[in-house]
């Protein structure tokens, strides 16, 4: 029986071996994943320095994401999240693509060619559209310009008494009509030149069809705000979205305190000393003393009549200088017509033909 010894020894290795691998083989259990848990960069309440911090030259001093305390906003390349806001001011915007799927951390990227959204449609940079048939728009890098249609009809001059501007069957566009016929001279009086009733539809300038569109509302009610448009008045004539700065009326100060006893408006304000703009901590070389827009104690609202655009030079800190357009007003009305300050076309429909107003 000795000799059958090694074979028993050998058949038990080989059984051990062969339940080794079988436990080897067997399917691993799961590890039970963790559910991500997305980070929270904003906390409430808002717990924020007693002083703003120092931006550098040119870096704009901006609001949190958070919605809570003065930051210096990240430039171009800087990582950016959901606290850290990219400098606006400068085009730019967080780019989260770079952080799938977690979409936390993104990167400052530069806005090129952005699309425009108007009531609720979306439409491509460089698409032109007509909202309605009274207008004619543009989108330019995410500003919309738009041009009324609705120009041939002027208004009667002086001798008709009862202008009206009806609406025509089967025309888009309202008529300018004298209520009194009889009365209408079918010449126009010797003072007044013929070319009251003409006027070039278009401005032709080398070969270019100039089309510049109105300025948009302030983007702010008070305090520092953006007005765009869209003009091809250039030597390519080639339609450029253009930027100014506006000022409706400043935040900090009480017009109402301005009124004078027994009226309820004050349509124009003006401060007594004159003042330097700031912009990021730079400031103009030269001082000014701008007119605000004032207000009413009843339902009236103030809103620019006549106003221009003047070139503001700024100087840094550091010794750099720019300029920047600004919106001067000269005279301010006010009524009744409360208007949206992103309603585009409410100064289209009713001043259209002030030249002024869109200059």
């Amino acid at each position: 029986m000795r000799w059958l010894l090694p074979w028993i020894l050998a058949a038990s290795s080989i059984l051990q071996a062969t339940g080794q691998t079988s436990l080897s083989m067997s399917s691993p259990v799961p590890a039970t994943e963790e559910p991500y848990t997305r980070a929270q960069y904003c906390r409430w309440p808002c717990e924020c320095p007693r002083s703003p911090p120092r931006c550098a030259p040119g870096v704009s001093l901006v609001t949190d994401g958070c919605d809570c305390c003065k930051t210096c906003a990240k430039q171009r390349g800087e990582s950016c999240t959901e606290a850290d806001t990219c400098d606006f001011h400068r085009g730019l915007y967080c780019d989260y693509s770079g952080d799938r799927p977690r979409y936390e951390i993104g990167v400052c990227a530069q806005i090129v060619g952005v699309g425009c959204v108007l009531n609720g449609v979306r439409y491509k940079n460089g698409e032109t559209f007509q909202p309605s048939c009274k207008y004619n728009c543009t989108c330019i890098n995410g500003a919309v310009g738009c041009v009324p249609m609705c120009t041939n009809s002027r208004p009667p001059l002086v001798w008709c008494p009862n202008p009206k501007l009806i609406k025509m069957t089967g025309k888009c566009c309202e008529q300018w009509v004298c209520d009194d016929s009889r009365k209408i001279r079918k010449t126009s009086p010797r003072h007044i030149s013929s070319a009251a009733y003409e006027g070039e539809e278009e401005a032709w300038q080398k070969n270019c069809i100039v089309h510049t569109s109105p300025w948009s509302p302030c983007s702010k009610t008070c305090g520092l705000g953006i007005s765009t448009r869209i003009s091809n008045d250039n030597e390519q004539c080639r339609l450029l979205k253009e930027s100014r700065l506006c000022n409706m009326r400043p935040c900090e100060v009480d017009i109402t305190q301005h009124i004078k006893p027994g009226k309820k408006c004050l349509a124009v304000y003006r401060a007594n000393e004159p003042m330097n703009y700031t912009i990021s901590g730079c400031v103009s070389k030269s001082p000014y003393r701008p007119k605000y827009c004032g207000v009413c104690t009843d339902n009236r609202c103030c809103t620019p009549y006549k106003s221009k655009t003047i070139e503001v030079s700024f100087q840094c800190p550091d010794g750099t200088e720019f300029s920047w357009k600004i919106m001067w007003i000269n005279a301010c009305f006010c009524n009744l017509n409360c208007r949206n300050p992103n309603d585009i076309f409410a100064d289209l429909a009713h001043y259209y033909d002030y030249s002024e107003i869109a200059n």
